[in-house]
């Protein structure tokens, strides 16, 4: 097994934190009342965290932040590509459904590729409040955590925007299409 460098150069550091910080003050309807140096701070005080805004970055997720949980003073932020993430579509939704498929297997499954990146996939809730911040997914769909009772019936749930209406589907959890990846969220 390849083991991942989880450190960015100075370089990449510098480059990933104007893009963040232009990504910020370009929506500032995301984070209402945040300051960016508070939110760099944040960031700066927790370097393995800077890794995983990388690979969101990375995989064209475009990260921002949208929310600000004061209990347990962390800044999250969700993946705010107007579609699904690029870098993270053709993928079935866990590693249960990739080793059922006998043929046509895509790379990776949402869940793997997730932990692998450090996010969790947005539930249900989450990517309908990412809905209130813009419209995204007007031409793709996004994997999100589908609850137990479902999974083990052997599907898994979707979402995507279309009509002006957020819509959550239903597939087979070993589907996967070119047009369907997954959204994620991190915590600093």
């Amino acid at each position: 097994m390849t083991t991942i460098h989880k450190e960015l150069t100075a370089e990449q550091r510098e480059e990933l934190l104007t893009k963040l910080k232009k990504r910020f003050e370009k929506h500032m309807n995301r984070h209402e009342g945040m300051e960016w140096d508070a939110v760099q701070a944040k960031i700066d005080a927790h370097p393995d965290k800077l890794w995983t805004l990388f690979q969101m970055e990375e995989t064209e997720g475009e990260p921002d932040v949208v929310a600000y949980d004061a209990e347990a003073d962390e800044y999250i932020f969700y993946d705010c590509s107007k579609e699904s993430p690029k870098g993270r579509r053709s993928v079935c939704y866990d590693r249960e459904a990739l080793e059922s498929r006998k043929k046509y297997k895509p790379e990776t499954s949402a869940i793997d590729l997730a932990a692998e990146l450090g996010i969790d996939l947005l539930t249900e809730e989450e990517y309908r409040y990412l809905q209130t911040l813009g419209e995204f997914d007007k031409k793709t769909s996004s994997w999100v955590m589908t609850p137990s009772h479902i999974r083990d019936l052997g599907g898994a749930l979707f979402c995507d925007r279309r009509y002006d209406t957020i819509f959550v589907y239903h597939n087979g959890a070993d589907s996967y299409f070119g047009a369907r990846g997954f959204r994620g969220s991190v915590r600093i």
